[in-house]
């Protein structure tokens, strides 16, 4: 059964309608389960006496870097939430208080309604810390179509590629036996994105200037690029997946994509956390074949940023200069989503 939560407001006052009656349980033991991007389900044990009186929980939900949200809690003071006492356990549900992939502390309180509205409530419980869960494929599905919306049409591409700076290839050919190795995704993007901080893979761009069909000549990430053929990287032998929709408070928006050999771990991840993409048929990104040649096309109106998930041999590709500018603030390292943006945000958080 659903909380019908309602936010409960006020100052502590002599009038505040609170008063303290100790025969009401106080509640213990508390359990949290069933945590989602913008759900939880909370129970916790009770002693019976009085236990029929109950009419009602309060719960106090705050975020937990907020460090002085309990700092002056005591039983008479008003708490965030009430709900009216249904069957444990309750969930709690809304996304105008629960974020995604966010610590927070709960504590519960019981109370009975007096027939003059003023409520008789319990003695706080312990405060219990959780942390949310990330966004789910449903999330997910609904920022992906909100990414295709804009998306554009499609145009023609022929490689991927990466820029860095001299010293990282030069690391790479040192120490890694040529191969670029995949890292750990930074946290850019969607708050509640289920590849920030755990996917691995190799960071490539794909777009093409609209007059060249080439790649642009400047870039944020490095003066040297590598450059790779499509189909080296995407084929029928790789799956693609859908990964974030964010734009970084500008006009123009980014799609992430990952692409990942089929059956590889890096599959595996994605095949359980993100909607898969037809390869031939999708809005973004697209591998088919035309007169025994395989043909490429990315949309135009989004930049793509593509992960491939395993090792890259350099010698797979090429390695040279570009005779444009490094953009540093172009750069999407760990930028923040805006979380006003109604073109890409979802109403389960940010």
């Amino acid at each position: 059964m659903t909380s019908s939560c309602c936010p409960l407001t006020g100052n502590k006052s002599q009038d505040s309608g609170i008063a303290e009656m100790e025969e009401l349980p106080v509640p213990h033991n508390i359990k949290i389960s069933n945590i989602t991007c913008d759900s939880f389900k909370i129970s916790w044990d009770m002693d019976s006496k009085s236990k029929d009186r109950i009419t009602h929980y309060f719960i106090d939900l705050n975020k937990k870097e907020n460090k002085n949200s309990n700092k002056f809690k005591h039983k008479d003071v008003p708490t965030k939430l009430v709900a009216k006492a249904v069957p444990l356990p309750m969930t709690v549900r809304g996304h105008w208080f629960l974020s995604p992939r966010t610590e927070y502390t709960v504590a519960v309180q019981t109370a009975s309604k007096q027939v003059d509205g003023d409520y008789v409530v319990s003695e706080w419980s312990e405060i219990i810390e959780f942390c949310t869960a990330d966004y789910s494929k449903v999330h997910l599905t609904q920022l992906l179509e909100k990414a295709e919306v804009i998306a554009g049409r499609m145009l023609k591409l022929s490689v991927f590629y990466r820029n860095q700076h001299k010293e990282y290839f030069d690391y790479i050919r040192e120490h890694h036996g040529n191969a670029m190795q995949p890292s750990v995704k930074d946290n850019s993007g969607s708050h509640g994105s289920p590849i920030s901080g755990k996917l691995e893979g190799i960071f490539f761009s794909c777009n093409t200037e609209f007059n060249t069909g080439k790649p642009p000549q400047d870039s944020p990430y490095g003066r040297y690029r590598f450059e790779i053929a499509a189909e080296k990287l995407f084929n029928p032998n790789t799956n693609l997946y859908f990964g974030d929709f964010y734009c970084m408070y500008t006009a123009y928006h980014y799609v992430i994509l990952v692409i990942a050999p089929v059956g590889s771990p890096g599959d595996e991840f994605c095949k359980q956390r993100l909607p898969q993409l037809n390869i031939k048929d999708n809005k973004f990104l697209t591998c088919d074949e035309e007169d025994g040649v395989m043909v490429y096309h990315h949309a135009q109106d989004v930049i793509l940023e593509v992960i491939y998930t395993d090792p890259v041999d350099l010698s797979l590709g090429t390695v040279a200069e570009i005779t444009g500018h490094q953009l540093m603030s172009l750069s999407t390292a760990n930028a923040k989503k805006d979380p006003s943006c109604k073109t890409c945000n979802i109403s389960v958080g940010r």
